[in-house]
């Protein structure tokens, strides 16, 4: 199987504090050869770099995430700007907005995400997006700023969203919830997608496949969503394999595994 590429796993999470490298070398031993480790708050970006810098698949990105709004401080935008021109990351992220979760504030959310996507576009780096019940304020958003790319992660929206995301150089990133046979929508967008536009990703240690329902995600569990995915499509597991890897290395620029 082609070298699988996990575009969003929290490997610097604390679930994974006692047995990091057994994740690390499950994963491999999956076949996955290298992840994305996205941020999602200021105080986390030095034990990121740590967890990264330990093991040459891993690729770091910094950013300010919706749901710890309360956290987030003006001063940190400059920071993350500091940061990323001195540690070069693959991408700026976890960023975006999230309207799923009570009381966090809109306006406060849009201005976290509006500097760190100005942020991506000054560095001409892909920006790793959250959307959750906030798909059409993100697509606007990234028109607005322009001169962007990047991934939508867990993408939950429609067919006619994930159009609007690939003219404005978007991908869509899917991982567990693709693997539930009650996301029938979600399930008939990746059937036909064109697959220029996919990339596969756990977010773990959260959103498990159907078969580990409710217990602690991992990268090893890429292969779950990779052969749901071919077989919705109706193709060959490799193949799947080969282009989303492919995909997520043209816009991450990550070394070949």
């Amino acid at each position: 199987m082609h070298g699988l590429v996990d575009t969003h796993c929290h490997l610097d999470d604390a679930e994974f504090d006692r047995d990091r490298t057994e994740v690390i070398a499950r994963a491999r031993e999956a076949g996955v050869t290298r992840q994305v480790v996205p941020a999602v708050d200021a105080a986390s970006w030095p034990k990121l770099r740590e967890v990264c810098a330990a093991d040459d698949g891993l690729h770091a990105a910094y950013g300010l995430h919706p749901m710890l709004l309360e956290v987030h401080r003006d001063e940190h935008l400059p920071q993350l700007r500091e940061w990323i021109e001195r540690e070069h990351p693959v991408a700026v992220g976890e960023c975006g907005l999230d309207y799923f979760v009570e009381g966090l504030d809109a306006d406060r959310q849009q201005h976290f995400f509006e500097g760190q996507l100005k942020i991506a576009r000054d560095f001409d780096l892909p920006v790793i997006v959250h959307a959750r019940r906030a798909v059409d304020a993100v697509i606007a958003t990234i028109r607005r700023i322009g001169g962007l790319r990047g991934v939508v992660h867990s993408f939950s929206g429609s067919e006619e969203q994930a159009k609007q995301l690939w003219k404005n150089g978007f991908l869509l990133g899917l991982g567990g919830p693709v693997t539930y046979d009650r996301a029938n929508r979600l399930r008939r967008l990746v059937a036909t997608m064109p697959i220029e536009h996919l990339v596969l990703e756990t977010d773990a240690p959260d959103q498990p496949d159907a078969h580990i329902r409710g217990q602690r995600n991992e990268p090893s569990r890429l292969p779950s969503v990779l052969h749901t995915i071919a077989e919705l499509r109706g193709e060959d597991v490799d193949a799947i394999a080969r282009a989303t890897s492919e995909n997520a290395q043209r816009l991450f620029d990550l070394p070949r595994a």
